[in-house]
C-alpha cells in the first residue's frame, strides 16, 4: 500500500510539473480527427509502417514513431477505436513521441480487411470486423506488438498501454494479461470481468466524460473492486464531456476541448513515471 500511495504522490507532482512546462517543451494536444492527416504530413518525427510477427504464422502491421531525444525512451502501445488503426491513431501515437516516447499503433485488423489488408475504409466494416476479434489474438498480437517495440536499439524495455473506446476497454484488460505492463490508460473504456481484475499487473489511469453514463456508470464499482484488492486506479470524469471526447475536441459546447486539455497532461505524467521517461 505504501508503494500506491507514493506513486500516487508522484504522479499529481509530474502533473504539476507538467501543467507548468514551459512553452518550449511539447505539450499540444493531440490531433482531432479532423486536422489528424495534416499534423502527421507535418510532423518532423520519424514514422514508419512496420511488419510483426505475432506468431504461428500470424503477422501484424504497427504503425511506429520515435521521439527526437538522445537516450533511449520508454515504449507506449496505442490501442485503436472499434474503426480501427485510423489517422487519428497515428496521430495520436505522434503526438506520444512528441513527449518522448516510442509509441507503436498495431492495426489489430492486419489481415482482416479486404483482400486480406487491414483497416478497411469503410467505418462501418471496421467496426463489424473489431467486434470479431477473438481476445486471445488480441492479445498475443498487442504482446507482439510490446516485444518488438521494446526490442528495438532506442527503446527502454518499460511498456505501458494506452487505449480509446474498444481501446481503452482492451487496454485495460491488456493490463491482466501481460505481467510485464508498467501501467495502462483507459480512455473512456470499461474494466474487465471482475475476476480478472487480481491479475492487473500496474497501476492504471482511466479517463472518460461526464456524459458518457454507459461507461462511467461503471467507475465506482471497478474503484471499489481495484481498491478491495489494492490496486491502484485513478478515475479522472469531465464534466460535460463526451465520449470519444479527445478526437470530438470541437464537441459538446467547448466540454469535449476543457476535458482534452486537463486529460492530456494527466495522461503524460502518468505514462512518464510509470515508464522513468
Amino acid at each position: 500500500m505504501r508503494y500506491h500511495a507514493l506513486l500516487a504522490r508522484a504522479v499529481t507532482t509530474a502533473l504539476a510539473l507538467v501543467v507548468l512546462a514551459p512553452a518550449g517543451r511539447a505539450q499540444t494536444l493531440p490531433a482531432d480527427g479532423d486536422s489528424a492527416l495534416a499534423r502527421l504530413n507535418a510532423s518532423p518525427r520519424h514514422g514508419e509502417w512496420v511488419k510483426v510477427d505475432a506468431g504461428g504464422g500470424d503477422s501484424v502491421m504497427a504503425w511506429v514513431v520515435y521521439p527526437e531525444r538522445r537516450d533511449r525512451a520508454g515504449v507506449v502501445v496505442v490501442i485503436h477505436e472499434i474503426y480501427g488503426l485510423t489517422d487519428w491513431v497515428r496521430a495520436v501515437a505522434d503526438q506520444l513521441a512528441a513527449e518522448g516516447f516510442i509509441a507503436i499503433a498495431p492495426d489489430l485488423l492486419s489481415g482482416k480487411g479486404p483482400n486480406g489488408s487491414g483497416t478497411p475504409a469503410d467505418r462501418q466494416e471496421a467496426v463489424r470486423l473489431v467486434r470479431e476479434l477473438r481476445p486471445d489474438e488480441v492479445t498475443r498480437r498487442l504482446g507482439a506488438a510490446a516485444s518488438y517495440a521494446t526490442g528495438l536499439p532506442a527503446a527502454r524495455t518499460a511498456v505501458a498501454s494506452i487505449g480509446f473506446c474498444w481501446g481503452g476497454s482492451t487496454s485495460f484488460a491488456f493490463a491482466t494479461s501481460w505481467p510485464s505492463l508498467r501501467g495502462a490508460v483507459v480512455y473512456y473504456g470499461t474494466a474487465p470481468d471482475s475476476a480478472a481484475l487480481p491479475r492487473v499487473a500496474g497501476p492504471v489511469l482511466g479517463v472518460y466524460g461526464g456524459d458518457d453514463a454507459r461507461v462511467t456508470a461503471t467507475v465506482e464499482p471497478t474503484r471499489h473492486a481495484m481498491s478491495r484488492l489494492a490496486k491502484r486506479y485513478e478515475a479522472r470524469v469531465y464534466d460535460g464531456a463526451g465520449h470519444g471526447f479527445l478526437r470530438d475536441q470541437a464537441g459538446r459546447d467547448g466540454a469535449n476541448r476543457r476535458a482534452a486539455q486537463q486529460a492530456w497532461p494527466a495522461t503524460i505524467a502518468f505514462l512518464r513515471q510509470v515508464l522513468g521517461n
